[in-house]
Parts: C-alpha cells; sequence; structure tokens
C-alpha cells in the first residue's frame, strides 16, 4: 500500500527507527486485563524491537506470566490533530535476550541507562515480531506482516559485526558530518546529534529525546560500504 507517496511499510519502519519510547501493552497476570506502560526502545539490525526493562516492574511480570505484547510507535507530537499522524502497533511477543548487540544498541541509543543496566534485576527484551497495524492519518491505515517490517540481514554480517567501530569512529571523528547530516540532509535543529547505530538501509541519530533516521544512498552490507555511503552523504549535506 502507498500512503502519500511512502509504501506503509517502509513508513513503519521509518517511524520505528525514530523512536526513544513507546507504550507497552501487556496482560496482567492475575485478571488478564490490558494493562498500558511507557518504556523506552531501540532496535535489532534486522527491524525487531527492545526494550530494558526490570522484573519488578508491572510490566516484566505480566510478561513472564504470557509473552503477549504489543508496541506503540507514536510520531503524532506537536500535532494540531494528532489524528492526523502517522502510529505503528507492532505486535507479538516479548522474549528476554542475552544478545550482546543488544545490549549494546539499546546502550548507544539511551547512555543514560548504563547506570542501571547492571542491575540484576534488569535486562533486555525484544519483541519477536508477528505484525503490526500501520496509520499514517485519515484513510491511510494498513495491516503489515512482520516480514513487511523486517531489514535483510542474510548478507550483512561483516556490517553488523563493525557497527560498533563503525558508531566510535563516526561519533570521534566526523561530528562535524553528523551534525551536518542532522540539519542540512534531514532538517533537524543544530546541536550534539550522535550517531548510534546502522543496518543496510540506513544509520539513526540522536539528539536529547529526539530520534532521526538517515536512508542511505543504496543497500549497502559492508563497513566499506558504509564508508562510501556516508562520504556520498557527507559531500551531498556540504555541497
Amino acid at each position: 500500500m502507498q500512503t502519500g507517496g511512502k509504501s506503509s511499510d517502509s513508513w513503519s519502519r521509518a517511524v520505528m527507527r525514530r523512536a526513544l519510547k513507546a507504550s507497552l501493552a501487556t496482560l496482567n497476570r492475575e485478571t488478564g486485563d490490558p494493562y498500558a506502560s511507557l518504556v523506552t526502545v531501540a532496535m535489532q539490525p534486522g527491524g525487531a524491537p527492545l526494550t530494558l526493562i526490570s522484573s519488578l516492574a508491572e510490566h516484566t511480570k505480566n510478561i513472564l506470566g504470557n509473552p503477549r505484547a504489543s508496541l506503540l510507535f507514536d510520531e503524532t507530537g506537536g500535532l494540531g490533530d494528532p489524528l492526523e499522524g502517522a502510529r505503528v502497533s507492532v505486535r507479538g511477543q516479548m522474549e528476554k535476550t542475552d544478545d550482546p548487540l543488544a545490549r549494546a544498541r539499546f546502550l548507544s541509543r539511551h547512555p543514560a541507562a548504563a547506570g542501571y543496566a547492571g542491575f540484576s534485576d534488569f535486562a533486555v527484551y525484544e519483541l519477536k515480531v508477528e505484525g503490526a497495524h500501520f496509520v499514517g492519518g485519515f484513510g491511510r491505515i494498513s495491516d503489515l506482516s512482520a516480514e513487511d517490517l523486517a531489514t535483510d540481514l542474510s548478507d550483512a554480517a561483516s556490517l553488523i559485526g563493525a557497527e560498533a567501530e563503525i558508531v566510535e569512529h563516526m561519533n570521534a571523528d566526523h561530528a562535524d558530518a553528523v551534525a551536518l547530516y542532522a540539519t542540512k540532509l534531514l532538517g533537524a535543529p543544530a546541536g550534539g546529534w550522535r550517531f548510534v547505530s546502522c543496518d543496510p538501509e540506513g544509520c539513526d541519530l540522536v539528539l536529547a529525546e529526539t530520534g532521526l533516521r538517515l536512508d542511505f544512498p543504496r543497500r549497502v552490507t559492508s563497513p566499506q560500504a558504509v564508508r562510501s555511503a556516508l562520504a556520498e552523504l557527507s559531500r551531498r549535506a556540504r555541497g
């Protein structure tokens, strides 16, 4: 389905990649009633949502009783009529993960969480996506499959393995280019933008409570290809 020049699946992926927080819906472990809460989020390279939660929290207790859950990603803030904005509700099952990449990606996006991420009651959970419902405003509605939201990683092992090094290099040596990506290519205000993650389709930038998604000019699957794509984007921003 095409929505205003963008397909609903690509629009949904962008909404999710930009998000720093989401509404988590779980089922009350005692009554079965819906329970909604607010969580901070990050994304796996393949597109699965991540959150860092405590076993003492009600939503985690609910998940341990029934892993079925959904996350609502909402980009309607600041609109006069929020119902005109984009949002996507993603459903599936929450599973605890010990994947070091998942933890690194979450902390790259939310560095303040490092202060409590090591506590024994905290763990990273991944939503194993089964489907989603996208709304891009009135009349722009679509049901999506897990495949619609996924990013293909089958040929990108070298890129994923080098992500931490790429992130560190961009922030340490090319902070000026990162700032230009945000301001010149994405129209964001000036500030200390950070490069926090990348995948075959693009990269993610964060400043305070704002996340941005920058698409690469073409699909990339290696560190060398990322370097070339980022250099091309830098030239565009400077030009």
